[in-house]
């Protein structure tokens, strides 16, 4: 995976805007999506060459995503890919809030939303409580063909563009689990639970790296579902129940190079208050067991903007990378080129330059408007051009 030798090199966290002809595909029941999705990942990498990402991906466009908004293609199209999931038989879903007396479990109803239940009864974006897919059976990976078309769509389009250093997503152990909110009806306990996806997952997780490509793990669970466990957890429980599920993220990473391996966390993509975001201080550690060369955190948004200082204390191991997102997901506002650049460099001294690519927050396709999300990723480059001049003058 490359460092920043000699410039502030640039990435991004996945999503990328859909072309509306391909969105229309994707609604339509009877529609060839191959050809459409091919010359849109073409299309794609192209741009992100053009505005100066270094890293590119295929925007996730394989990744189904039927309305211009979505801020959960990033991990649903997973149950495309997986037998052994299911609708939730009726008298099975997990409630908005704990039973009392009940074990610690995901719930619908995060804690934030219980402090503003006014706003979240309004807002336009509300989290994690549209109805989710159960574990009903043995979980077997059955996507294969989806995820070969995709990887040979992005290997043509970036060896047509001469582009050096792709990377695909992909949903990690932990966030698969948090997205069906532990609706495990099959498994006997949450060891075996993980165990079978982490199995299930790791025949994507090979598949991406065989290919070529860097593997992105997606896992805003890590620090997000923090938030949506009932009763809620003491700090060391919530650590040791984390641990749990990057073991089994490891155990699926088995045989897989680290230098070919990034992991992104976030608190959740909706626009909310985020005052309930469990600190990057506090998940740090954690974050760093994962087996990964590289980690993408939050770092434009600003409940978590001023997290760098955590790397004052919290050491980045020897050969790692840091991918600070710089440009935030979170507003319309196009951030200044200087303020992009001041986040990097605030990144830079904490653990050396060498050792930052500026990124996003989260991925911005479905989450601002295309045109936002494109300026969005120019203000990343250009700012990334001014911190470069400072740091290797």
């Amino acid at each position: 995976m490359k460092h920043s030798t000699d410039r502030i090199l640039v990435t991004h966290a996945g999503s990328l805007p859909r072309p509306d002809t391909l969105i229309a595909a994707w609604s339509a029941a009877d529609s060839d999506i191959d050809p459409v999705l091919a010359a849109s990942v073409t299309d794609i990498v192209n741009a992100q060459a053009k505005v100066g990402v270094d890293v590119v991906n295929d925007g996730e466009l394989g990744k189904p995503m039927r309305s211009k908004s979505d801020l959960a293609a990033w991990g649903t199209y997973i149950f495309g890919r997986l037998g052994g999931f299911g609708p939730t038989p009726s008298g099975s879903a997990a409630p908005n809030r704990a039973v009392a007396g009940q074990p610690m479990r995901i719930v619908g109803e995060r804690w934030e939303q219980r402090q503003f239940p006014q706003f979240y009864n309004e807002a336009a974006f509300v989290p994690t409580t549209a109805s989710r897919p159960s574990c009903i059976g043995p979980i077997t990976y059955t996507g294969q063909d989806a995820l070969h078309r995709d990887l040979a769509n992005l290997k043509a389009a970036t060896t047509a563009a001469g582009v050096s250093e792709a990377f695909v997503t992909s949903i990690a152990v932990g966030s698969l689990e948090m997205f069906c909110r532990g609706q495990n009806l099959h498994y006997p306990n949450a060891e075996a639970f993980l165990e079978a996806i982490a199995q299930a997952l790791a025949v994507e997780y090979r598949a991406i790296v065989e290919a070529g490509f860097v593997l992105q793990l997606d896992d805003p669970g890590l620090p997000d579902t923090w938030d949506m466990l009932d009763p809620h957890p003491s700090l060391e429980e919530y650590r040791r129940y984390a641990m749990l599920r990057v073991e089994a993220l490891n155990q699926a990473l088995r045989g897989i190079p680290e230098d070919r391996v990034r992991f992104h966390i976030c608190w959740g993509s909706w626009h909310g208050p985020h005052v309930t975001d469990l600190p990057l201080r506090d998940i740090a550690e954690v974050m760093l067991r994962v087996k990964a060369q590289a980690y993408s955190v939050e770092a434009g948004n600003v409940r978590h903007e001023h997290e760098h200082k955590v790397w004052r204390d919290v050491k980045l191991p020897d050969g790692k990378i840091l991918i600070p997102g710089v440009v935030s997901h979170a507003t319309n506002v196009v951030e200044h080129s200087e303020v992009v650049a001041d986040r990097i460099l605030a990144y830079a001294k904490a653990v050396g330059r060498e050792n930052v690519v500026a990124g996003t927050d989260c991925g911005l396709g479905g989450r601002v408007h295309p045109e936002i999300a494109w300026a969005k990723l120019r203000a990343l480059a250009e700012g990334a051009k001014l911190a470069t001049k400072q740091l290797w003058r």
